[in-house]
């Protein structure tokens, strides 16, 4: 069916529905491209897309912040980070304003850009910020492996890799959070394959379909979810199989588990999630700064009205934040929402004034 089809085949099932339910795209890709193609006020009024915590660097909590801004600096320092990473607020300070301050903090499109900044630079510790979930963090375990085999001893990581499975857990757990499907993140999927999905429907009896990005995609998966909701169903489909694998991505996957494993990490908004970030195995701890140069951070309490974690589990929309356009935007981002490219309240933002009618 094309566009125009599903989207007739979305309001004839939506007439089935007994109650309005309340989908779930988690990734932050998805977000961005359900408001450009306008998907989100498309559909019937009793079928509501919500966003999740499919956002990275939104996740990255205060302490990881305030360490990568104390790296910074150190006189003997490079930070590595990618764009995003920037205006990433900390409890009390940013990388930008390090970096303004004279800390040396370098933009890199690829973690592999690091071995060359840290072979031009003997005499200075290079860091890179290693942030991301299972689609990143692959290219992340590569650059250690690379820099183990290329002797290079002056490259660190600070590591914040997540995983998305373990969040999924929680925000079912959470009773502020009411979810009747998932829209499963494609990037993250070709990764892991279906596996670690499968507790959504064994467990959960929650439908879940993992998606592609273009309108089409989107929609397709809606109609999967509708259709099962419609008929008392709960599976795990992958409707993304040009790209998606049921076994995944088994190299991606072996060279994160060379060099990584399991641990519990903080989510922003979320708290302690167990099992659900990476840390370097002991065989990789000279390539992880945390224990070649500790040190300890106190993030300051914040007094703000940011509610970017209410936003990130998908209990209010960033209309319902009151800084939301008025005090925060993208040129003076507040929370980290409104940092990345695929924070929600960016996309949001950028997209979704459209949307306020539906509010």
């Amino acid at each position: 069916m094309n566009e125009k089809e599903l989207l007739n085949e979305i309001r004839t099932l939506s007439k089935r529905l007994d109650k309005p339910v309340r989908f779930m795209e988690v990734c932050g890709t998805h977000t961005v491209s359900i408001f450009r193609h306008g998907i989100r006020q498309l559909l019937p009024k009793n079928v509501e897309l919500v966003s999740g915590p499919g956002c990275p660097v939104c996740v990255t909590d205060d302490t990881y912040m305030d360490k990568a801004i104390a790296y910074a600096k150190f006189g003997d320092t490079i930070i590595a980070t990618f764009g995003d990473m920037l205006k990433v607020p900390g409890s009390t300070s940013s990388l930008e304003q390090a970096k303004a301050e004279g800390a040396d903090v370098r933009i890199v499109y690829s973690p592999l850009d690091c071995l060359d900044i840290a072979k031009d630079n003997p005499d200075k510790k290079v860091i890179f910020l290693a942030v991301g979930f299972e689609t990143t963090s692959p290219t992340a375990a590569a650059l250690v492996v690379a820099a183990k085999e290329a002797k290079i001893s002056n490259l660190y990581l600070l590591s914040a890799e997540k995983l998305v499975p373990p969040a999924l857990e929680t925000l079912i757990a959470d009773e502020s959070v009411k979810v009747d499907g998932f829209l499963l993140p494609g990037h993250v999927a070709v990764v892991t394959g279906l596996h670690p999905f499968r507790f959504l429907q064994e467990k959960h009896k929650i439908p879940a379909v993992v998606s592609g990005f273009e309108a089409e995609e989107i929609l397709r998966a809606i109609t999967f979810l509708l259709n099962m909701k419609v008929n008392n169903d709960a599976k795990l489909i992958n409707a993304y199989k040009t790209v998606v694998k049921d076994e995944g991505n088994p190299v991606a996957r072996s060279i994160t588990e060379k060099v990584y494993e399991k641990a519990d990490a903080t989510w922003r908004g979320m708290g302690i999630i167990p099992k659900s970030g990476l840390r370097m195995r002991e065989e990789f701890s000279t390539f992880d700064i945390e224990k070649v140069l500790p040190l300890t951070v106190n993030p300051l309490p914040k007094t703000t009205a940011c509610r970017c974690g209410d936003v990130l589990k998908g209990v209010i929309t960033p209309f319902k934040c009151p800084l939301f356009e008025k005090a925060c935007a993208p040129e003076n981002p507040i929370g980290p929402c409104m940092v990345s490219v695929e924070g929600v309240c960016a996309a949001y933002y950028k997209y979704g004034r459209a949307s306020f009618m539906f509010e």
